[in-house]
């Protein structure tokens, strides 16, 4: 065989295979696509969305305060950090003697806060130094008979205490006021979801999720201020306790059906 023979036969078998090669892959390709492009049963392009409403209701109860949390402190400014730190700790422990003589057990007493810092002079150029420094020593005072907040504030503001940050009245065991609570904050929430569903011509089915929505805020306390006028408010006519108010919210998913 003449070697321009050899060469037909060699390029005549590549362009062969390369046929057979592309008519193999065809098939497979042209099934993949009709496999993608084959509906899934049961399942339509746009799925309707569930039928249901969500309402949140809130509940709200009231109980006689019985127990009061206040916020007492000493600060003290001297030249120096210990000057200053000495006269606080005299100070705080005639406090502390003044709250035990008032029938405030040790454990009812707890530190809040114990701070120091500099106070700097300032000129046309900036700091110029230290005129001294200042120690605050906070305690959180649980007082578990609320008539003897007045007796307690008489005698620690007498002690030397000079800051009084709030009075807080709330009820120690307030689980029962909770439950009753949740109790009005859920029957609210369901009349809510009733009314709706009247509205819209349905009715209403079993509910699909029930949850606390939780509430972050804190109650306003009472401020005093701080200085010689604490002495005269807390030596003044009684404090009187407002009831505590204990609130919820709970969310309420329910399904909807035709009537």
């Amino acid at each position: 065989m003449t070697k321009n023979n050899m060469l037909r036969l060699l390029v005549f078998v590549m362009i062969s295979a390369t046929a057979i090669v592309l008519a193999a892959c065809a098939p497979v390709q042209a099934a993949d696509l009709n496999q993608q492009a084959t509906a899934v049963p049961g399942v339509t392009e746009t799925t309707a969305l569930p039928r249901q409403v969500t309402v949140v209701g809130y509940g709200e109860v009231f109980g006689e305060p019985d127990q009061a949390q206040v916020q007492i402190g000493v600060e003290t400014f001297s030249p120096t950090v210990n000057e200053a730190t000495t006269d606080n700790e005299t100070t705080l422990s005639t406090v502390m003697e003044a709250l035990s003589g008032a029938g405030i057990p040790k454990k009812d007493i707890q530190t809040s806060n114990y701070s120091v810092w500099a106070e700097q002079i300032y000129g046309d150029r900036g700091p110029e130094g230290i005129a001294g420094y200042h120690v605050s020593n906070m305690v959180t005072v649980t007082i578990r008979d609320i008539g003897l907040v007045d007796d307690v504030l008489g005698a620690v503001t007498q002690a030397g205490a000079n800051s009084i940050y709030g009075v807080n009245f709330t009820v120690a065991d307030s689980a029962a006021l909770e439950a009753e609570a949740r109790a009005e904050a859920v029957a609210d929430a369901q009349q809510r979801a009733e009314s709706l569903a009247e509205l819209a011509g349905v009715e209403l089915g079993e509910p699909i999720l029930i949850s606390e929505v939780v509430n972050q805020s804190s109650p306003m306390p009472l401020g005093f201020g701080n200085g010689n006028a604490m002495v005269e408010q807390a030596n003044a006519a009684g404090i009187s306790p407002d009831n505590s108010a204990i609130s919820c919210r709970f969310r309420l998913r329910m399904r909807l059906s035709n009537k």
